[in-house]
């Protein structure tokens, strides 16, 4: 199971709607809340085109009806974490677009979620500890039940009474299917037939490999490369069997469907469509930012079974995502999936986000400094690109109602520059400082999203749980390889120095196994060029 092989794969839907024309171009300015008409020099951009291809192959303009729609990004439900992930003593902070919250878990084990401040001296909450079950704030001690009310005040005098404006802003949360979701307006209720409902997921005999990653770039340009089949056979090259750089070729798409909430359809290799009884594959992309691809698989017996492939994504700050990963089916495991643990996927899966985080981070710095939609700057084709285009169209309906966003036709930029934190603590600071881990450059002792054990290992129970074991397996064989290696000088007899030699042999070749279980959870992925 392997995430380059069910990325793209999901079942049939039936709307069909006509592709309209592009609206102007415009920058929507957020420091005075009214939308501003900018025009931006086009000639270059389209003598480009005009010399690599025909309207027919470029995608130039964007559909009619692309007129902003009624949309508020806080009435949405974002997918917070896995629910299996989270620590069962300890704070969590996670972000969602710039909104910093706390979660954890109470006194009888129930999730709870807070704005992460603390209103004493705006402390984070996420930097304390759960102590007696409750919410500690460990910069005075400040302490909060799980309804958000403060309890107890360690340097307030005998007989006095706890302020009531003394307590926490809570968010509230969801727990379905294993993953927990966060609606992020104070003003509206909660909506929840919003949240996601995934049908395979609720199947008998369903079973999912899941993992979470923290990646280092905007949440748009994530979903971008996430719908993009194009790159799979050069970006991921050899990752496994179904990627070879060979087979990209042109590719056709359908989109057979565009709502207020996002978009669907087929796509497939061009060279496939003639080929009989071809079944091309399904995209759906729903808002806030979730993309879902299901398929039905018929055996020769007619039994059948279901596939599915999730990508959730939360926007966690400019320049910032995160990402939950599931992949499951109905389908008896083969006894060699069975022979493989779940954490040698989930590095498996790594390794497929750093070979594309390079790209993608750059990507994300040429949209932050050009400052223009996604249409003066990219080259669209229609046999490769045809989602990227639809997802940034649809940002153009919906983008003013977010902090802010790239669209194909208008762009929304941050109010403010993000807040880089240069000493983060808490829950992950505590982590890499008590194990560093090695990651694409060095040894690092800090936090780093480019990191394979900070993107993903502190915030997988399982994988964090594997580093864990494998580093005491390793201390355990270098003290019984000490031993051993010290009876072997000290015996006389020869079959006594050759059965310890050998044990320290075995203990050793122990070692550099644990060294490589180590290494292939915590280090990046290091792409190396070939000749091809």
């Amino acid at each position: 199971m392997n995430l380059l092989h069910f990325q793209f794969q999901l079942q049939p839907c039936l709307a069909r709607t006509h592709h309209p024309n592009s609206p102007p171009f415009t920058f929507l300015a957020k420091s005075d809340d009214k939308p501003r008409t900018i025009l931006f020099r086009q000639q270059k951009f389209r003598a480009i085109a005009k010399e690599i291809s025909t309207e027919a192959t470029i995608i130039e303009e964007g559909p009619q009806g692309n007129e902003a729609v009624n949309y508020d990004w806080t009435q949405e439900w974002y997918p917070l974490y896995l629910t299996k992930n989270v620590p069962d003593d300890a704070p969590l902070g996670l972000t969602v677009f710039d909104k910093q919250v706390v979660l954890y878990k109470d006194a009888n084990g129930e999730l709870r979620c807070f704005e992460d401040r603390c209103p004493h001296r705006l402390a984070k909450l996420s930097e304390g500890q759960i102590y007696d079950g409750k919410l500690e704030c460990l910069y005075h001690g400040w302490q909060f039940e799980g309804n958000g009310k403060c309890v107890k005040i360690p340097q307030i005098t005998e007989g006095a009474k706890i302020p009531q404006s003394a307590c926490l802003k809570a968010y509230e949360i969801r727990d379905s299917q294993g993953v927990i979701w966060i609606w992020m307006s104070h003003k509206t209720p909660p909506n929840l037939e919003k949240i996601p409902w995934f049908a395979n997921f609720d199947r008998p005999g369903f079973r999912d490999i899941s993992t979470i990653q923290e990646l280092p770039y905007d949440h748009s340009i994530l979903l971008e490369n996430l719908m993009d089949p194009a790159h799979v056979p050069i970006s991921h090259d050899r990752t496994d069997f179904t990627a070879k750089r060979e087979d990209a070729t042109a590719l056709f798409f359908n989109v057979t469907e565009r709502t207020d909430r996002g978009f669907a359809g087929y796509w497939g290799r061009e060279g496939d469509r003639k080929t009989p009884d071809y079944i091309p594959n399904f995209l759906r992309f729903e808002a806030p930012c979730v993309l879902q691809n299901n398929r039905e698989i018929i055996d020769k017996n007619g039994k059948k079974d279901y596939v599915s492939g999730l990508f959730l994504c939360r926007p966690a700050g400019q320049g910032k995502s995160m990402l939950i990963v599931r992949f499951g089916n109905t389908k008896k495991p083969s006894l060699m999936l069975k022979l493989f643990p779940e954490w040698y996927f989930h590095q498996n899966f790594s390794s497929v986000f750093e070979q594309d985080m390079g790209f993608l981070s750059s990507q994300n710095e040429i949209l932050m400094r050009e400052k223009v939609p996604t249409r003066q700057l990219y080259i669209n084709l229609r046999s490769a690109d045809t989602w990227v285009a639809e997802y940034r169209k649809w940002m153009d309906k919906v983008g003013h109602g977010m902090p802010y966003y790239f669209g194909h036709s208008t762009i929304s930029l941050p109010e403010k520059p993000a807040v880089i934190e240069h000493a983060p603590a808490g829950f992950v600071a505590n982590l890499s400082a008590s194990q560093p881990a090695k990651g694409g450059i060095g040894t690092l002792h800090a936090p780093n999203p480019a990191n394979r054990y900070f993107r993903h290992v502190i915030h997988c129970r399982e994988c964090m749980s594997v580093v864990k074991s494998f580093q005491t397996w390793k201390k355990a064989l270098y003290v019984a390889a000490f031993v051993s290696t010290a009876l072997a000088i000290l015996v006389s007899g020869r079959q006594w120095k050759a059965a310890f030699l050998l044990s320290t042999t075995l203990f050793l070749a122990g070692i550099q196994t644990c060294s490589w279980a180590i290494s292939l959870n915590t280090t990046n992925f290091i792409r190396t060029h070939r000749k091809i």
